[in-house]
This record gives C-alpha cells, sequence and structure tokens, in this order.
C-alpha cells in the first residue's frame, strides 16, 4: 500500500497537551488512512472512504 504523499492532520478532538489523539489522512485516492500520533513509524490502519465516513458519522452520536 503505498501512502506516499499523505497529508496527515491531527484529529480536532485531540488536545494540545500531548493527550492520546490519532492522525488522519484523507487525501490519498480511494483511502483514508489513521495512525496513533505518539507512534508515527508504527501500524497505520487503513479504510474506505464509505467505511470511514460511516465511522465519523457514528463516533459524532456517542
Amino acid at each position: 500500500m503505498e501512502l506516499t504523499g499523505a497529508r496527515w492532520r491531527t484529529s480536532t478532538r485531540s488536545s494540545t497537551n500531548g493527550g492520546n489523539c490519532v492522525e488522519v489522512a484523507d487525501n490519498l485516492p480511494g483511502l483514508v488512512a489513521v495512525r496513533d500520533s505518539k507512534d508515527r513509524d508504527g501500524g497505520v490502519l487503513t479504510f474506505s472512504p464509505a467505511a470511514w465516513r460511516s465511522f465519523v458519522a457514528l463516533a459524532r452520536t456517542r
């Protein structure tokens, strides 16, 4: 999987004091990548854009 060119952004729900947060790259064709901001060299989860939209919509209801 090619993540070259991914533009990572921190979640808008992340605190500014170094708390637990994720970074999302949603500029890649056909996928959304998610990683832990504290372990940027660790694993990356990828989702289809439709699956990511569904997850975000459900998370907003919680």
